[in-house]
């Protein structure tokens, strides 16, 4: 799979699922791990794809293999290494798995609160050996029919919103936005009218993507395939603004729920007042977190006026 947006941020002293769904895996090309380093030149982090200033930055290894927990096998934990903050392991020791069979530390597991649940394998120690095919490669109409887009992490939906928050900042080069009404507006307006300013000029934005259609604006809004981080492209010449798809989904298509009474029972989704169903305390906001983390790793960060942004939030 592709490396999920997710890791842009958390929710800190939460405890969170894990990361990948079963059977799945993906790389993350960034140093992860112990040793870190609080002081890196300007040079050095520009290198390293960080072009604004973002805490300590790691000294371990790149290209780090994720899989979930449960699909890990033939590995012990290496006790000594098992420190963690309050509820689980947070790997701040190093590789804290071993093999069985040579004993030697193979790879992480995290599952700490404020950790998203995941093994990440020491890419010196994997070997690839022969295995079934991997997972095809969905295309876009085969995601919408499968349902494929509409996945559990639906209560992290803060982080791909900075995400996508950062990117559309970038995109308006500085310039006030005018946010189309609907669900766009209801997840980013606000934020953009307190990030942008405002006036004449104004770049329109809405949503666009496979079953939806290109509404005529300057800025859209575009899933990113799950599986390749392949962008949709628009055909009517709007710039692209990437967003994680699931996201995308439940912005362009929202699930149906009625609130007309029914006979014979209640059919799976209908709303009834008895209990009422789980709603959040507030409304959703993008993530500051994954928005920063988003502008530190886009070149743009360095004019003036996106740092004066990035150094406020």
């Amino acid at each position: 799979m592709a490396l999920p947006i997710h890791l842009a941020g958390t929710h800190w002293e939460t405890l969170h699922p894990p990361l990948l769904e079963a059977g799945t895996y993906t790389v993350d090309p960034e140093p992860y791990g112990p040793p870190w380093r609080d002081e890196v030149g300007t040079r050095e982090a520009a290198e390293r794809g960080l072009f604004a200033p973002s805490g300590a930055l790691s000294d371990g290894s790149p290209d780090t293999v994720l899989l979930a927990p449960g699909d890990i096998r033939g590995t012990r934990l290496i006790l000594e290494r098992a420190g963690g903050y309050c509820m689980g392991i947070d790997g701040s020791d190093g590789p804290n798995l071993a093999c069985l069979g040579c004993d030697l530390p193979v790879g992480t597991r995290m599952d700490d609160c404020g950790c998203w649940q995941v093994v990440r394998l020491v890419p010196q120690a994997v070997v690839r050996l022969p295995s079934p095919p991997e997972r095809p490669v969905m295309d876009w109409a085969e995601l919408l029919a499968t349902g494929a887009l509409w996945h559990r992490l639906r209560a992290y939906w803060d982080i791909p919103a900075g995400v996508a928050l950062a990117q559309v900042v970038v995109a308006a080069g500085g310039a006030p936005v005018e946010v189309a009404p609907g669900p766009v507006s209801g997840l980013l307006g606000r934020a953009l009218g307190a990030l942008l300013p405002v006036g004449e000029g104004a770049k329109r934005l809405d949503l666009a993507g496979p079953g939806y259609g290109e509404p005529a604006a300057d800025l859209v809004l575009v899933p990113v395939h799950p599986q390749t981080r392949e962008v949709w492209r628009p055909r009517a010449g709007a710039v692209p603004v990437p967003m994680d798809a699931a996201l995308w989904a439940e912005l362009a298509f929202p699930p149906h729920r009625t609130r007309l009474p029914v006979v014979g029972g209640l059919p799976p989704g209908v709303e009834r007042d008895d209990p009422l169903p789980p709603h959040p305390l507030y409304p959703l906001q993008p993530s500051s977190e994954a928005f920063r983390y988003t502008l530190a790793r886009m070149p743009a960060v360095r004019e003036p006026w996106l740092r004066a942004i990035y150094d406020r939030v």
